[in-house]
């Protein structure tokens, strides 16, 4: 009789080797793919200019406050 141990066990093994078997083809696929430069390309591209926008406003969010704090009322 199995106990639960052994069912979990089974189980782990089972999925680390669909896991390893998917992480193979998608691997594969990956290596296939003549495009794969242009999609790190443009993630990079798109996330220094998100920097840039967070840059951006951090430095406007700054102005406006230094403004609002120097009115009197």
């Amino acid at each position: 009789m199995r106990t639960t141990f052994s069912y979990a066990d089974a189980f782990a093994r089972t999925l680390g080797r669909r896991v390893a078997t998917r992480l193979a083809g998608a691997r594969a696929r990956a290596k296939a793919a003549p495009d794969g430069g242009y999609t790190t390309e443009t993630i990079v591209i798109t996330a220094l200019l998100i920097l840039l926008a967070i840059g951006a406003l951090g430095i406007l969010a700054t102005k406006v406050t230094d403004k609002a704090n120097s009115l009197n009322f």
